[in-house]
């Protein structure tokens, strides 16, 4: 599977405006609405059997929809309880699993804490566990992309540098560019000149791959000396939401940019048509 041709809008899960709160009427509405892409919400578990995996590929297929996969939550590759780093490896390995089965490419998930250790033993850490798990998503044929997230408290394993490192030493791991945990993470990463910065960074350290094929969450958000707290409506935060659109433009990126706000359809759509003005 290789990457989407142009940067196309979505919704994290289902469309806030869909009549029901299922994946396929999601995927419909997302297509009414004139998006392009859709997150599936695997937050809370992977919960999806096979069979519905093989309808909802089927469903998005059939709409035009490029879908993506949200892993759950309760993911920590640093853990110092070993049974939890299992656990966490499981539920990366299942939304790979049933994301394939989906037609999803990209997996997005929350790599790990730091707890008390340094960056450079987590990076270790975390290195080694997505260096065997790629290996074995290549040995079942399960063609994706892991992505970890950049996250939005100091506390969290997964800065910029963090995360494009990881993409540039194993293959079919890229980052997932949170914009707003960027920002929350210390209140800057809020200007044209800093999203060119983070663009920037990826195109040297991963080639035009890496802006050819980004991954990206963008939604309004609160934040406090430890970073994020929610998320926000872009009109209710001070994300400067403009500029990062024409940052994107300039640097000519393609991928998935999907919209992590409450109102999660009606800000994608606002990004799309901002994006569409420049």
């Amino acid at each position: 599977m290789t990457g989407p041709a142009k940067l196309f809008f979505g919704t994290a899960g289902t469309p806030r405006s869909s009549k029901k709160r299922n994946s396929a009427v999601g995927i419909e509405r997302v297509r009414e609405l004139g998006l392009g892409c859709m997150e599936l919400e695997f937050v809370r578990g992977v919960k999806m059997g096979e069979d519905t995996a093989r309808q909802i590929s089927e469903k998005a297929a059939n709409e035009g929809v490029l879908l993506s996969v949200h892993g759950p939550y309760y993911i920590n590759l640093n853990s110092a309880e070993p049974e939890k780093i299992d656990a966490s490896i499981e539920r990366i390995y299942r939304s790979a699993k049933i994301g394939s089965i989906c037609g999803a490419r990209n997996i997005v998930f929350h790599p790990a804490y730091y707890h008390k250790d340094s960056s450079e033993k987590v990076y270790k850490r975390v290195y080694g566990i997505l260096k065997q798990l790629t290996g074995r998503l290549a040995d079942e044929n399960i063609d994706v992309i892991l992505r970890p997230e950049t996250m939005g408290k100091a506390t969290q394993f997964g800065s910029l540098e963090e995360n494009v490192r990881l993409g540039a030493d194993i293959d079919n791991v890229l980052p997932c560019i949170d914009f707003a945990h960027l920002h929350a993470r210390g209140g800057q990463m809020n200007s044209y000149e800093e999203f060119a910065f983070v663009l920037g960074t990826v195109e040297s350290e991963l080639g035009m791959e890496g802006l050819d094929d980004m991954h990206m969450h963008v939604s309004g958000i609160e934040y406090g000396e430890k970073g994020e707290k929610n998320h926000l409506n872009l009109e209710d935060s001070d994300l400067e939401y403009a500029e990062l659109m024409r940052a994107l433009k300039d640097f000519r990126v393609s991928g998935l940019l999907i919209c992590e706000s409450p109102d999660n359809d009606g800000d994608a759509l606002l990004l799309q048509r901002t994006y569409g003005s420049i």
